[in-house]
């Protein structure tokens, strides 16, 4: 997609001026979930509660039953796991997933020949094989057994596939579907509620399954889907009838259902309507920020911008906002600064409800802190500065929005998150930093040529060549 260059008249001054462009295609939802209503969400709503008071018992009792297994599985010192490579695989990767420590020599050694190597008598036992896989991909670090078993099970899978129609191997229907996806996406690294959605489908395939388990299953994945889509109705009429992208920010990504998706890969449960609420907001403001500074945005605007958001007051519930930064403000950007007083004022109200207005520092001091990195970014580039690697990475972290939306993803998350999970984030936690290293290569990689067409600053693909005297290409796979 080519880039383009766009005129606009300065909303202070009657001069021309010429601004850069990316060219995003719009919406393509149209107001498809502005129009969004659900007549089954009104006249079932005492079922659901119910059902929702059931789901959370059932989930209590789900909790119970694996805690007495951890606790079993401790005491036994890993012979309580079985001989049976799916089920201890399953309870394996079960414990794991829930957060129990729990020893993968201990569970898995057993089924490893005299050699020290998997045992390949394990290659028939397809269904064994696919919940090692699953197992293996909850892997830390130096846990060979797990690396070796990823390797091993992925081996045989595979060939299970390639042989699936032979006298041999017979996989029915759902398990085959069930191998196929996983060795495409393991559990681990899918979104939550799309791996139910998958699950349910091989499970019902499945001529095992429990009719009266797979009902409960389709009603919970039913009446979650109908909230989580009246949430996203009631936050895209937010963003058509408040933002209005289309109208005042043309130049940005009109991407909020997109936004809304992403929310639901942070937390899905219902208790976190609000949570997911706000970080869909927040993410939705940042968008239009982060197209503001890169591109559409003159220097001198942008340095109004920057110096307007970091004058904040403490507490926006009072009424004395800064006019003065309002009004130096271009015509759009007052637009912008505007919504976002108000959406943060909404936020701390919110917080003072529940008791919680400490959490409004963070959220204000973060979304400061990432304007000031996005400015850093953007003088950058009108210098024409191209940073070694060293330089740049440090910038380029932040303006990932990796800092922003880990604390944003707690404001609103209830008893869950406490103040020293804040000052645990503020920390710089190794977890924090790796996750916007690997956003920010991966970023960079798949951007760079798109955004270098309509004028950015300079990527890692750029630093890195430049300063090591390398071909783009092979900068390209070092950072990989």
């Amino acid at each position: 997609m080519a880039s383009q260059v766009s005129t606009a008249r300065n909303g202070d001054s009657h001069a021309v001026v010429e601004r850069r462009t990316a060219g995003f295609h719009p919406s393509v939802w149209g107001d498809y979930f502005v129009k969004y209503t659900s007549e089954s969400m009104t006249s079932r709503r005492d079922k659901r509660v119910i059902e929702e008071l059931r789901m959370k018992k059932f989930q209590k009792e789900i909790d119970e039953i694996l805690d007495r297994i951890h606790d079993r599985c401790s005491k036994s010192s890993g012979a309580d796991h079985g001989h049976d490579l799916h089920h201890a695989a399953l309870l394996f990767r079960l414990l794991r997933q829930q957060g129990y420590r729990i020893s993968a020599c201990d569970v898995f050694n057993k089924f490893k020949d005299n050699k020290g190597k998997f045992s390949e008598a394990l290659a028939q036992d397809v269904r064994g094989l696919l919940s090692l896989y699953e197992a293996s991909n909850f892997r830390v670090h130096g846990e060979d057994i797990l690396e070796e078993a990823l390797t091993f099970s992925i081996r045989h899978l595979e060939s299970a596939l390639e042989n699936a129609n032979s006298k041999a191997l017979s996989l029915g229907l759902g398990l085959a579907e069930e191998v196929k996806h996983a060795l495409k996406h393991s559990i681990h690294k899918g979104l939550t509620r799309l791996e139910a959605w998958h699950y349910i489908r091989f499970y019902e395939l499945d001529a095992s399954h429990d009719e009266v388990l797979l009902k409960l299953a389709k009603l919970d994945f039913n009446l979650l889907q109908k909230l989580h889509q009246k949430e996203l109705s009631e936050i895209s009429r937010w963003w058509v009838e408040r933002i209005n992208c289309e109208r005042n920010f043309p130049y940005a990504r009109d991407r909020i259902a997109e936004c809304y998706l992403w929310m639901l890969g942070v937390y899905f449960e219902p208790e976190y309507a609000l949570a997911r609420n706000i970080l869909a907001k927040i993410i939705a403001l940042a968008s239009i920020m982060d197209d503001t500074y890169d591109a559409y945005g003159t220097l001198d605007e942008l340095q109004l911008l920057t110096d307007a958001i970091n004058r904040l007051p403490s507490h926006l519930i009072s009424p004395m906002w800064d006019m003065e930064a309002l009004e130096q403000l271009p015509e759009y950007l007052q637009v912008f600064y505007k919504e976002l007083l108000q959406t943060y004022n909404e936020f701390e109200k919110l917080l003072a409800e529940q008791g919680r207005s400490y959490r409004f520092k963070y959220a204000k001091e973060s979304i400061q802190h990432h304007a000031r990195a996005y400015f850093k970014e953007v003088t950058w580039f009108h210098q024409n500065h191209v940073p070694t690697i060293d330089e740049y990475m440090p910038l380029a972290l932040e303006t990932t929005g990796y800092g922003l939306l880990p604390i944003s993803s707690f404001i609103g998350m209830g008893d869950a998150a406490t103040e020293d999970a804040f000052q645990w984030l503020l920390s710089e936690p190794k977890i924090i930093t790796g996750a916007k290293m690997v956003c920010r290569l991966m970023d960079d990689i798949v951007s760079h040529k798109f955004e270098q067409k309509r004028g950015h600053v300079a990527s890692a693909i750029e630093c890195y060549a430049k300063h090591h005297g390398m071909a783009e290409e092979e900068s390209i796979k070092l950072m990989w």
